[in-house]
């Protein structure tokens, strides 16, 4: 039997979108009034098409119980954790990387000092919380021993820990029980648990919210010629797989996120439809972050007009994705784009 997914579109926002669904001409995203809705795509792996939500009555009774069914997900209210407000659109993680060959600022903080001040700097400017990692994941990179990564983020996981949230960017068990001994609030595994099989004794275990992202590879070849049937229901099926599997083994908390993996394991027409479509990842019921933050798709749709730290690209990407419900967005240039999401709001609502 052909698999419908449902994807949440025609979005308002703001001022708006309040008076639409006061009058009950659109639903709200997750019980959020300032973002909502009116109409739904049916997507299939042969066919797409776009209902208004009021006229889903007119649907075959399967196509429309399916519809409800997701519906029911996408418009659900999410409990808050680690410092996230999913009624504040967007939440933002501020970007440490504690290496000396992250894709765009590698050597940068990798020492306690400028390390922590980044971090508290990003929290005072707004930030939500800190994703802290000592391994770069970037296309091409290699990996690091344990004792290397730890040695990079011990100190200063030490000095923010109890003063701010923090996530942890790891993809190995053991670094994660350190961390979470010393008070981090997330685990950020870019493999999507895959790495280090261990991870998911550990996430069990100590209970503790995580994010899984979608990846396709390893970093070192995951850019290879990456293929998918469909990207955008390959990767959705991937998500609801792996969380019928952690249910399986008995992690039954709701205190996760998802992430798609703009640039891990994509090329740019990869990126490009995940992107536009990603308020898909809504009916799976659980918070959507992306990370957006200075990605090569901004630098092969710019052109000649690339930048180092692709501020504008970012910006751009990060109000449409705000648009679309993402809850959580991954953000190097914390200062810029809050400054960008806060004059959007007002021009937006005046």
């Amino acid at each position: 039997m052909l698999r419908y997914y449902t994807r949440a579109c025609n979005f308002y926002y703001g001022r708006a979108s309040k008076i639409l669904v006061k009058k009950k001409r659109s639903v709200p995203l997750n019980g959020n009034s300032e973002i909502s809705f009116d109409q739904v795509e049916l997507i299939s792996r042969k066919s797409k098409k776009i209902f208004f939500i009021n006229s889903l009555v007119n649907l075959p009774k399967f196509q429309r119980k399916k519809i409800l069914v997701d519906l029911k997900k996408i418009t659900s209210k999410k409990k808050n954790f680690a410092n996230l407000n999913f009624l504040k659109l967007p939440n933002i993680m501020g970007v440490l990387n504690l290496t000396p060959d992250s894709f765009s600022d590698g050597g940068k903080f990798n020492n306690k000092k400028s390390g922590i001040k980044k971090a508290f700097e990003m929290f005072k400017s707004g930030a939500n919380i800190i994703d802290v990692g000592g391994e770069s994941t970037r296309p091409g990179s290699k990996g690091v021993n344990e004792k290397l990564e730890w040695k990079r983020i011990n100190e200063i996981l030490k000095s923010t820990c109890k003063k701010i949230p923090i996530s942890l960017d790891t993809r190995k068990s053991q670094i994660m029980k350190k961390g979470i001994k010393l008070g981090i609030k997330i685990i950020n595994d870019v493999s999507g648990l895959k790495y280090d099989l261990e991870t998911i004794n550990v996430i069990k275990k100590y209970k503790i919210p995580f994010i899984v992202q979608h990846s396709l590879g390893l970093p070192e070849n995951m850019q290879n010629n990456p293929r998918y049937k469909n990207e955008l229901l390959d990767i959705y099926d991937f998500f609801e797989q792996k969380i019928k599997f952690l249910r399986s083994i008995g992690i039954k908390h709701n205190n996760i996120i998802l992430d798609p993996g703009i640039g891990f394991g994509k090329n740019l027409k990869h990126n490009m439809n995940l992107i536009s479509n990603i308020s898909i990842f809504h009916s799976l019921g659980f918070p959507i972050l992306v990370g957006n933050s200075r990605k090569r798709f901004i630098k092969e749709l710019s052109g000649k007009n690339d930048t180092k730290r692709r501020i504008g690209g970012t910006t751009a990407s990060s109000l449409f994705l705000m648009m679309q419900g993402v809850q959580i967005l991954r953000i190097h240039d914390v200062d810029e784009i809050l400054q960008g999401v806060k004059v959007f709001k007002e021009l937006i609502n005046n």
